[in-house]
């Protein structure tokens, strides 16, 4: 049996151009290798997931390969890894100021890569600063961290500092698409745009939730079965609550949310989601705000569709509704009916607004 290569594997960018959602990180590398003005000491920062190390290993490769030590099928030389998450101790990091006085014995640089540098000891920090502060002419240190406020402030200031940030959804979006048509994985827009939601950011765990539902899903990943997953609600269930309660049916809406109760979600994280469908309900009524909503493309035309069914101030009492019952669901004795009370006061709201239509 052939052995499985996840994609967050199989897919990590070898060049700067192919790396997501980092454009302001990877220009200003390319411009510092191609001008000679790369600083000694580098620090890369930013939430788990972004690119930190695949960057300083295309970094540390290009450096290689401008200096020719390189070999001629692509391994470099002068590119050395350490892991400060298990190699913290002071004597690691005096082995390495060791290896680091000695020059390359082919090119001009050894790079030196420290993943997850705010793992080192405080002792450890000290007896690496005197190095980063006065590095040999051929050392480059890329220092990459997740917890750069634990980095002690006399390091901080010795490196040229490059902040990773939280890569879009709609970037991930669109680089899942890329490798769902490389793997002959069909799937729905929506199912994608959920995952890429669920990463929070994190190119890494969106391409992990991704092999898992392929592989759940045999290769055609839709928006229920991500849905169920990923243990998120499916958007149908609040746009089939939120249709209820506008034509009044209490008892509809009730045995609705029993139904999300007995399948395991939680009531509180029900009653805050459904206060946020109502504020998308508030979001799409206008071509302007339309993009504020965060879900796919076709869930965002159900939105724009149930939103002309309700009107502005019903959509800010619907928002204030669920809004208290999310407040008091911690101090209730009973939060289920905390919950229920919200539901049925939304309900009212939906049948008020009927009436007061059938009057005029």
């Amino acid at each position: 049996m052939e052995n499985f290569i996840v994609s967050a594997r199989k897919y990590r960018p070898q060049e700067f151009d192919s790396v997501v959602g980092q454009a302001h990180v990877t220009d200003t590398l390319e411009h510092a290798i191609s001008n000679n003005q790369l600083a000694q000491a580098l620090l890369f920062c930013g939430p788990r997931g972004v690119g930190k190390t695949t960057c300083a290993r295309i970094l540390a490769r290009k450096i290689n390969e401008r200096d020719g030590s390189t070999s001629e099928d692509g391994f470099s030389y002068n590119i050395y890894e350490l892991d400060a998450a298990s190699n913290n101790s002071v004597d690691d990091i005096r082995a390495l100021i060791d290896q680091v006085r000695f020059a390359p014995q082919t090119g001009t640089y050894k790079v030196y890569i420290i993943d997850e540098v705010h793992m080192l000891s405080s002792s450890a920090f000290n007896a690496f600063l005197k190095t980063l502060e006065e590095p040999p002419a051929h050392a480059i240190f890329i220092l990459a961290t997740t917890e750069k406020h634990k980095i002690i402030p006399t390091i901080l200031s010795r490196c040229q500092i490059y902040d990773f940030k939280r890569i879009s959804i709609e970037d991930i979006q669109s680089h899942l698409r890329g490798i769902a048509k490389k793997e002959g994985i069909t799937y729905e827009d929506d199912a994608l745009y959920l995952i890429a939601q669920k990463a929070d950011g994190a190119l890494r765990d969106a391409l992990s939730i991704f092999d898992r539902l392929s592989t759940f899903t045999q290769k055609n990943i839709t928006l229920s079965k991500a849905a169920e997953v990923l243990n998120v609600l499916d958007y149908e269930y609040y746009l089939q609550i939120a249709d209820q309660a506008k034509k009044g049916k209490m008892s509809e809406v009730l045995s609705g949310f029993n139904e999300i109760i007995k399948r395991g979600f939680d009531a509180h994280l029900f009653i805050a989601g459904l206060g946020n469908h109502f504020r998308d309900l508030m979001m799409a009524q206008s071509p302007s705000t339309l993009s504020l909503i965060e879900v796919g493309e076709n869930t965002r035309g159900k939105f724009e569709n149930q939103s002309t069914q309700w009107s502005p101030q019903q959509l800010i009492d619907a928002i204030e509704i669920c809004n208290q019952a999310d407040i008091n669901y911690k101090n209730s004795k009973n939060p289920r009916l905390t919950v229920e009370i919200a539901l049925m006061q939304l309900c009212s709201l939906g049948a008020a607004a009927s009436l007061k239509k059938k009057s005029s």
